[in-house]
């Protein structure tokens, strides 16, 4: 028997006629990255070469995204915050009738609510601030407010207190 001149191309069936010869292109918006990311053009680019993309933009455009560990623990500071909220108001609220001799209602009401809310924008101001700088300088400044704004009326006068 004669071998066949023309052996059936077993890859076939994973490329389209005439991939050999285009470049691959992304819809406008889109950019490609990692290896061979210089080799792949957008919308833009495909009909204006004056417009395509360097690599190095591509790099300074999108941050780099948080890691698993990081994430986590985020999660678990920003728990924590919450229930430094928490603390805050059974803490201030089992002050009240004591505090009366000590400050006026107008005085304990307004410093009662601050420090309710003093976890909430220490939170929001630390991820406001922090945007675009290392994820570590992040969790440094969580860790300091964790440490100072502890709920210590809660805490004194609480289970713990009592």
């Amino acid at each position: 028997m004669a071998a066949d001149p023309n052996p059936p191309d077993e890859d076939a069936a994973l490329r389209w006629e005439g991939d050999e010869q285009s470049r691959p292109v992304l819809p406008a918006g889109w950019a490609a990255k990692g290896k061979g990311a210089e080799t792949v053009a957008t919308a833009d680019s495909a009909v204006d070469p004056t417009h395509a993309i360097a690599a190095a933009d591509l790099a300074e455009a999108d941050p780099e995204p948080m890691g698993n560990a990081t994430l986590i623990g985020l999660g678990m500071l920003g728990g924590v915050y919450l229930l430094f909220v928490i603390g805050w108001i059974i803490g201030g609220f089992r002050l009240q009738g004591k505090s009366q001799s000590l400050v006026t209602d107008a005085m304990f009401q307004g410093s009662f609510w601050l420090a309710v809310l003093a976890p909430i924008i220490w939170f929001g101001t630390v991820f406001l601030l922090t945007r675009g700088k290392a994820a570590w300088l992040r969790i440094v400044w969580l860790v300091a407010g964790f440490i100072l704004l502890v709920p210590w009326p809660f805490i004194m006068t609480g289970a713990v207190g009592a």
